[in-house]
């Protein structure tokens, strides 16, 4: 083991934050840690709207679900798929393909896994907020993303006031393949961990719920998921091809 690895074995979302700020020395190198992740072809096809307007902070909090932590947090970061930028480069630019929409969404991610791995290095904490796209045409009015730029997801760092028991992840065994993808499902393994995860739900010392990972996903799959996206991305220059 190494602290590299210790770090990110010891991943936890922070959703409770102190009132100490983050540093102008520390956002500067979480910021230069973003930047420093790969990038596909090299289009560096993403943006970082930093929103410290206390206001735009409270409306991003209410169209991401009422999550206060958003308003609350010392920094909040939403991170973007942006062409807007290569459009001005080169006018004639072909934009809109499916692979450059997942350009953008893969290589956002790789940026804010960096921004958050940097940020809990210094002993911050953060949490994703995939509630940004539970508005996305009103996020983008509020934060004046121009065509072709779509919001992804937020973050919200700040110096952890919770320290949360860790979530337990999938057993290995039905994450990871060799060779070619096993089809079959082991159900007892999966039964196992259904029962690892009602536990763990039962005995967290916040928010204690009675539900399996089997249960959780069935939930969550058994319903629409945001319908209008596709729409919006269309009207944004994105997925159109």
């Amino acid at each position: 083991m190494n602290p590299t690895l210790d770090l990110i074995l010891a991943h936890r979302s922070i959703r409770q934050f102190t009132a100490e700020p983050i540093t102008d020395i520390q956002l500067d190198q979480i910021l230069s840690a973003a930047q420093a992740a790969s990038s596909s072809s090299f289009l560096q096809a993403n943006s970082i709207i930093r929103v410290t307007d206390k206001a735009l902070r409270s409306r991003l909090a209410e169209l991401a679900g009422y999550q206060a932590y958003v308003a609350q947090a010392a920094e909040f970061l939403l991170f973007c798929a942006d062409y807007h930028r290569h459009c001005e480069v080169v006018p004639d630019a072909q934009t809109g393909f499916v692979e450059q929409l997942l350009i953008g969404a893969i290589d956002g991610a790789l940026m804010a896994q960096n921004a958050l791995l940097a940020a809990q290095s210094m002993g911050l904490g953060g949490v994703y907020i995939g509630g940004i796209r539970n508005n996305p045409a009103a996020v983008s009015e509020a934060v004046g993303l121009p065509h072709q730029v779509i919001p992804l997801f937020g973050l919200c760092l700040g110096h952890p006031a919770q320290a949360p028991e860790q979530k337990p992840r999938l057993p290995r065994a039905l994450v990871v393949h060799e060779n070619r993808y096993q089809t079959e499902l082991d159900r007892e393994l999966l039964a196992g961990y259904d029962q690892q995860i009602e536990a763990y739900y039962q005995s967290r010392s916040s928010n204690n719920k009675q539900q399996s990972w089997s249960g959780q996903i069935r939930g969550i799959l058994g319903k629409e998921a945001r319908p209008f996206m596709q729409d919006f991305l269309r009207s944004r220059g994105f997925n159109l091809k």
